[in-house]
């Protein structure tokens, strides 16, 4: 089997190429229709980075879920590195309370972010709340968190594509690949 092709010089190699990212949605797709089926759900995309899994998750859902949907925006990053501190940008338009809550989000690593943003949101009384991720670096946990549902568990490396950037670019990619830094 010849080698994945890299679509961007910025990237040392590919993680997980388009066709295997959409297998992987679709599988979560079934999985969150199941747990969810009949139930009215409120599906939060962490903004920016989640849009594009965000997108074709909603896609892989079936017709039994009723789904609401709407954005966070908050911020830990600057440049390739976490600092610590969490800023919400853009809060919840629709109460979640009595709803079934799930948060859509890129990539977990330290879990910093999403352990603040889940308690923040635990405060608006949602009938349950989980998390979605599409990425998770567990050898980066700053603190105890476990996303409901994974897509994948990748190593320690800073990675773009499908959504992720660095500085904002790179987000187009078809791929999650490993920035050259």
């Amino acid at each position: 089997m010849a080698p994945k092709t890299v679509p961007h010089p910025a990237l040392s190699k590919i993680l997980l190429d388009e066709a295997t990212l959409q297998a992987r949605i679709r599988e979560l797709g079934a999985q969150i229709t199941r747990d969810y089926a009949g139930k009215r759900l409120l599906v939060v995309g962490v903004l920016k980075g989640s849009v594009i899994f965000l997108a074709d998750l909603l896609r892989a859902l079936g017709p039994e879920v009723d789904v609401e949907t709407d954005f966070v925006a908050v911020s830990s990053y600057a440049g390739t590195a976490s600092t610590g501190a969490i800023r919400t940008l853009l809060d919840l338009r629709h109460s979640p309370e009595g709803k079934h809550l799930l948060l859509i989000e890129d990539i977990v690593d330290t879990g910093l972010t999403l352990t603040s943003l889940t308690e923040t949101l635990r405060a608006h009384r949602p009938s349950s709340l989980e998390v979605c991720t599409l990425l998770d670096k567990t050898e980066c946990r700053k603190v105890p968190f476990q996303p409901k549902y994974v897509g994948f568990k990748i190593p320690n490396e800073f990675v773009v594509g499908f959504g992720l950037d660095y500085d904002e670019r790179y987000r187009q990619l078809p791929c999650v690949g490993v920035l050259k830094i």
